[in-house]
């Protein structure tokens, strides 16, 4: 199994043995995490991509930065099981974090896993253009990799749907949870970062930093559409894997950078 190593350095024996029984049974467990950099315990399923996501956010530090004021308000789209709003909620305790998810069951337990978080809100909805309902679909790459659409699109016609899901304009985000300016926007929102930035001169400068995974290989034309619709800021960065933006200082190089470097 190649992730045996993965598993055994985040999960330790007992979660890799779980792991291990879970692949030759078909079978899916729930770990539960302590930590000392986190106030509560949440929970991973395991077999799964909630193990990987778990090494990224908190082993790599993907969302780890230096920041001139910390930030207050923070908008994390694409938040699957709550993993990153969990780590934020516990960097800044001061920020009011909406957790946005469109997969059902990743959903739930984002629910779960931040529900003795008062100030992060879970929001089920997906981050789109427009304010429609969509389709939430399944190209086959597990938890993390659930994609939107609008029905009968005809770029997709393989993937399975799952169910309707409501979209949401980061705007409408803005509106609906008062928020005058969004200091932090994390985007992992597997190829709809495509829509999102086709119009973003609503709410665009009204945010204070991004931090933008793109997906160009699954959905061709998100890196011109966020090239063209995400102007405006002074500072950018690559920090594993992810596209940094700031205006001024708001943000800068987390540990992941210096390291490499």
């Amino acid at each position: 199994m190649p992730t045996f190593k993965l598993y055994l350095r985040t999960l330790g024996v007992v979660g890799t043995i779980k792991a291990l029984w879970g692949y030759w049974t078909h079978s899916t467990f729930l770990i539960t995490i302590e930590r000392p950099d986190v106030e509560h315990p949440f929970v991973l399923r395991v077999p799964s991509t909630d193990v990987p996501t778990y090494k990224h956010v908190f082993v790599s530090r993907e969302y780890d930065f230096e920041c001139e004021v910390e930030p207050r308000t923070i908008v994390d789209a694409g938040a699957n099981t709550g993993l990153a709003s969990i780590f934020f909620a516990n960097r800044y305790p001061e920020a009011r974090i909406v957790a946005i998810e469109p997969e059902q069951r990743n959903f739930d337990l984002l629910v779960k896993n931040v529900e003795p978080y008062d100030n992060v809100i879970p929001v089920h909805a997906a981050l789109w253009k427009s304010n429609d309902e969509i389709d939430l679909v399944d190209p086959g790459l597990g938890d993390w990799g659930y994609m939107t659409r609008y029905p009968d699109d005809e770029e997709d016609p393989v993937s399975r749907v799952c169910h309707k899901v409501q979209a949401m304009t980061v705007d409408r985000v803005m509106e609906e949870f008062d928020l005058q300016t969004i200091d932090l926007l994390k985007l992992n929102i597997e190829g709809a970062e495509r829509e999102v930035f086709e119009q973003s001169d609503a709410w665009l400068d009204r945010v204070n930093s991004m931090v933008v995974k793109l997906h160009e290989r699954m959905k061709p034309g998100c890196e011109s559409s966020f090239s063209h619709g995400s102007s405006g800021f002074d500072r950018r960065w690559m920090q594993s894997g992810s596209v940094c933006l700031s205006r001024a200082n708001h943000l800068s190089e987390g540990p992941a950078v210096l390291r490499q470097s």
